[in-house]
């Protein structure tokens, strides 16, 4: 064997392997703030005054296809939360007698609510341990939006999307 010849090595094909997966990449969506979200959904807020009937807000969730209002004191600052499990449960309760009934006897008073600048996977992971669907956003001490967890799924989804069709060029050419 001529002395110049070296077998292979495993370190020789080193430089040929590539990396389509790495904790950067698989983490990327881990990176995804609140912020990322909303700036693609936008900012609508719906609320409605503590003082109002459960008849009046039974008609905005209807009128506005959602599933949760914010309650606002006339300042506009949060005071609570209603969804349609709290008016649920009332009507489970209180059968024929609910929809007079105001908002403030129902609402969720200790709301939990994230910032812009909050983690996706941080705000999902309270939502899915608190059992609610539904958190408002705030930035500088004011209501900025209304996060769902639909809203993080479809999120989610359209970012595995994207990812498939990445790798699926990436191998295609």
């Amino acid at each position: 064997m001529p002395s110049s010849y070296q077998p292979p090595t495993r370190k020789d094909q080193d430089k040929n392997r590539t990396h389509s997966q790495s904790e950067t990449t698989n983490l990327k969506s881990g990176n995804a703030l609140v912020s990322d979200l909303m700036d693609r959904k936008g900012g609508d807020i719906f609320s409605i005054r503590p003082t109002e009937t459960l008849g009046k807000a039974v008609e905005v969730l209807r009128d506005k296809r959602i599933g949760a209002l914010v309650v606002t004191d006339a300042a506009g600052s949060l005071v609570g939360i209603l969804s349609e499990r709290d008016i649920v449960r009332k009507l489970a309760d209180t059968p024929g007698k609910t929809l007079p009934q105001s908002v403030e006897d129902v609402m969720t008073r200790e709301v939990q609510t994230c910032g812009r600048d909050e983690p996706l996977l941080s705000v999902l992971k309270r939502m899915t341990e608190g059992r609610f669907r539904h958190m408002p956003v705030v930035q500088d001490g004011r209501l900025s939006g209304m996060l769902t967890i639909g809203d993080v799924i479809q999120y989610r989804l359209n970012e595995l999307e994207h990812e498939a069709l990445q790798l699926k060029q990436l191998i295609v050419g």
